[in-house]
């Protein structure tokens, strides 16, 4: 399976890089996973309705540039469904198992994900009714897949 994790903003924090690198090394006997960073659009303190759509929407564009027509997209958005690790994992399994083996996670800016991107996504994840920062949501997405992957092994993994 081919996993690619599209977010926008660049990872500053050397904890959180460690962290992903970690996983991503677990990963890697699993699946191939590629972390594509896209730089955020730059933005002043406080926007208006209409910018901050512009500024999803610019982002989105960039977001859309890097999904391949036959990849499978979640979209990483407070207003998706929620889902055990489990379900993750079963989500995956299937994917996998009815040839979509391209698989395109999308975390967006700090303003959130774009209509464009949304109406592109074939479902959306929510980890959380939280805000996370999503520097963070990296570090959580790529521990969940690392999860969903041994739970689908059966090979064990602390609860």
């Amino acid at each position: 399976m081919n996993i690619t994790i599209v977010t926008v903003g660049k990872l500053k924090e050397k904890y959180l890089k460690q962290g992903i690198d970690e996983y991503l090394k677990r990963l890697s006997s699993y699946a191939k996973v590629d972390i594509i960073e896209l730089p955020d659009e730059k933005a002043p303190e406080t926007l208006s309705d209409v910018e901050m759509l512009q500024i999803k929407e610019k982002e989105g564009e960039r977001i859309l540039g890097k999904i391949s027509a036959d990849a499978h997209v979640i979209a990483l958005a407070i207003e998706g469904k929620m889902k055990s690790s489990d379900e993750l994992a079963d989500t995956l399994d299937k994917l996998a198992t009815y040839g979509k083996s391209k698989v395109v996670f999308v975390i967006g800016g700090s303003l959130g994900l774009g209509t464009s991107v949304m109406q592109r996504a074939d479902e959306a994840l929510s980890f959380s009714k939280m805000t996370f920062p999503h520097q963070l949501m990296r570090l959580i997405l790529v521990e969940q897949i690392y999860r969903a992957f041994r739970i689908n092994r059966g090979e064990p993994y602390h609860k």
